[in-house]
């Protein structure tokens, strides 16, 4: 297939994306095959928390319609713009995906065969329906597909490179395991937001969707806050009241008082507004319904500290307080040229 073929089909298919938005069903009659795929598509958005608890409607939803923006022609254009695509020999490439959010790893798949090669796809317990759905989907439109796409069941075998996304503990295995092959090895990162005490609600409500949307689970939310000294939480706290629905859900509010018991049996000290705790702690990564802090002195100190950690943060976001960051309520708005870890996994797999 050409690569103008591949990416047509996912153009066609980020057209099909946008008809399932939270209020209902939105039919666009260009869409190809929604006679085959509509009602399947729908029933499978309505059982994704049966599936995985943490797959509310409404997170689906907005990894549905992000996804939708993502695939839109103007926006593969330009990611593919900066990169020399040629007709190369196709590659197997081993991608082991993970399932912390919905369609997290659809990235891998859309990079693989955007490039030309062969993806053998080992999919998250947590969340291979809609990823094997997209894949069904794509299939219909151009069968061709199908002999680009192998669903592994067991073990990966039989490839020529692979990335894989796990956890810290996972990467050692992942590491060991592939040490022998051109490898991309994911591990965990987290953000943190830059606060001056300057914030406008705003902003700070906007915050509240870093830190909250898809329960925290995902490693572009923000887990860590970075305040002055003397700084006052009130208008942080009143910010986010309007998040406070979350504890609802029984998944998270079965976390929130559970990390919020072992924290009080510790005798540490607390900020606690019935929803989420906040605690000082020099570490990135929060536990579910926590958010750490640490106060700062100076920017260009916090800037020298960031720079020391950047293998275990994946966003950072300020009022333009530090090159690079991202503005308030962005972190879950990747683009597709915003890469999982910082690495260019288009260019590693041109490099194959």
């Amino acid at each position: 297939m050409l690569q103008n073929e591949i990416k047509k089909s996912f153009t066609d298919l980020g057209l099909f994306l946008s008809q399932f938005q939270l209020d209902g069903f939105h039919v666009n009659t260009a869409v190809k095959n929604n006679d085959l795929f509509q009602e399947e598509f729908s029933k499978l958005i309505e059982l994704s928390q049966s599936h995985n608890g943490w797959f509310t409607p409404e997170n689906v939803h907005f990894a549905i319609q992000s996804w939708a923006t993502a695939l839109k022609e103007e926006n593969l254009n330009k990611w593919l713009s900066t990169y020399k695509l040629e007709d190369y020999k196709p590659k197997t490439v081993g991608l082991v995906l993970a399932g912390n959010i919905p369609l997290v790893g659809f990235h891998d798949l859309l990079s693989v065969l955007i490039v030309g090669h062969k993806a053998l796809i080992k999919t998250s317990s947590n969340d291979q329906y809609l990823v094997k759905f997209l894949i069904k989907y794509l299939i219909s439109l151009d069968s061709r597909i199908s002999e680009r796409i192998t669903l592994a069941e067991g073990k990966l075998e039989g490839f020529d490179a692979v990335i894989a996304t796990g956890s810290n503990n996972t990467a050692r295995y992942f590491e060991y395991y592939f040490k022998n092959k051109p490898n991309i090895i994911r591990k965990n990162r987290n953000s943190v937001a830059i606060l001056t005490g300057e914030e406008t609600k705003e902003e700070l409500v906007a915050l509240g969707d870093d830190i909250f949307r898809y329960f925290g689970l995902g490693c572009r939310n923000v887990s860590k806050l970075f305040i002055p000294e003397g700084y006052n939480f009130d208008n942080f706290f009143n910010a986010i009241f309007e998040f406070q629905e979350v504890v609802k859900y029984e998944k998270y509010a079965n976390n929130y008082d559970y990390n919020k018991a072992v924290y009080l049996m510790s005798n540490f000290k607390l900020l606690d507004n019935g929803f989420l705790t906040l605690k000082e702690d020099t570490s990135f990564s929060s536990p579910i319904s926590s958010v750490f802090y640490e106060y700062y002195t100076s920017i260009e100190s916090l800037t020298n500290k960031l720079e020391k950690d950047k293998e275990k943060i994946q966003c950072i976001v300020s009022k333009n307080q530090i090159m690079d960051s991202i503005s308030f309520g962005e972190t879950q708005k990747p683009n597709l040229w915003d890469y999982s870890d910082n690495i260019d996994t288009l260019q590693f797999l041109i490099n194959l």
